[in-house]
């Protein structure tokens, strides 16, 4: 703001002195532009005018010079200024339109991988509702039997408890993938994070036959980002990993390997599975909108997930082998436990945060 107030005042002051054949108030389209960058439409508006203003002003105060021309040149000026403010008002209506409708495209393909998890995510809700129910019956029986064993009911109720907050905990992940949230990073342990996304997706892989093996290398990673945002990519990952196995001719050796290893200051973590692989010449283009090998797919699951990993500060890449399968490998900012925390920028451009 106050280089923007600075550059104002340079410009008037410089419009002031000089002759009226020289149009220098023509300068202030820069700062209009400089105010469309952090300034609100408002602040935008009264910038723009403040310039108009400030020209006409530098057009009174001057004497050098033929007037006539200072009057032209002072209407050039404005034009040009309400035509700068006009196009940058455009240019970030248009950008906030980009960025709203890139936030509801991010919650839609969260909201369409739930769908395809829902047998998953019922399965698992199931077992703890399955679990009350069955310590509820005991504890009903043990406080009828004669005399009651108060010992064994409390029991009861302690496994009523747990199950009960193993249910609110799948309803609560699922509700926190489900909701419109901007990146809320934080220091999480990427094993649990990984862990937790194999839980929602067990149903689907026990139903395909297909194992899930983690790794670990160099020790604990503690990474840098939004749980829910690269749950989501960890989902797709593995989606896309199962239905690449779909039609192997290797049933036997179906499985999806996910491996964690620190690197410096940044997190490595790949999923690899033992599919057909990826042809090498599709490796640059699987990440771009809209494209997609599957026949009934739209093609953004990938590139959502390149914007939300980029947005975190890593990056993402694949690597195939027509033998052994295809390999996604992905970057976060991490540390080691122990290690002194510190936080990094995320970017705001793939979420927005709203009311739910």
């Amino acid at each position: 703001m106050a280089l923007l107030c600075l550059a104002i005042g340079t410009i008037f002051i410089a419009d002031t002195l000089t002759d009226y054949e020289i149009a220098v108030a023509v300068f202030y389209v820069t700062t209009v532009l400089i105010a469309s960058a952090f300034l609100s439409v408002r602040g935008v508006l009264a910038c723009s005018i403040a310039c108009c203003a400030l020209t006409v002003c530098s057009v009174i105060l001057n004497d050098r010079g033929a007037y006539q021309a200072g009057l032209i040149n002072c209407m050039l000026s404005i034009c040009a200024i309400s035509a700068t403010t006009y196009l940058a008002l455009q240019r970030s209506s248009a950008l906030q339109a980009e960025q709203t409708s890139r936030s509801q495209l991010v919650r839609l393909s969260r909201v369409s991988t739930l769908g395809e998890l829902a047998t998953s995510i019922a399965h698992e809700v199931k077992q703890p509702l399955t679990g009350i129910v069955a310590s509820a019956s005991a504890c009903r029986n043990w406080l009828s039997s004669e005399p009651p064993n108060v010992t064994r009911a409390e029991q009861a109720v302690a496994r009523i408890i747990a199950d009960a907050g193993r249910a609110c905990g799948i309803v609560d992940r699922v509700r926190k993938l489900s909701k419109r949230a901007s990146p809320e990073a934080e220091w999480v342990d990427a094993e649990i994070l990984v862990a937790d996304v194999v839980s929602l997706c067990r149903r689907e892989l026990d139903r395909h036959d297909i194992s899930v093996v983690t790794e670990v290398i160099d020790g604990p990673a503690i990474v840098f980002a939004d749980v829910v945002q690269i749950q989501q990519v960890l989902i797709n990952l593995i989606l896309n990993a199962l239905e690449a196995m779909a039609g192997t001719k290797r049933p036997s050796a179906m499985g999806v390997t996910i491996g964690i290893a620190m690197q410096e200051e940044s997190a490595q973590i790949t999923i690899a599975d033992t599919g057909p692989g990826i042809d090498g010449h599709r490796l640059d283009e699987i990440f771009d909108p809209f494209y997609s090998s599957k026949e009934d797919g739209i093609g953004l699951g990938l590139a959502i997930s390149r914007s939300i990993i980029e947005s975190h500060g890593g990056r993402i890449w694949a690597k195939s082998d027509l033998v052994s399968g295809a390999k996604f490998i992905f970057t976060l900012p991490a540390r080691q436990i122990g290690e002194t925390q510190t936080s990094f920028p995320i970017a705001t451009s793939v979420g927005r945060r709203d009311s739910d």
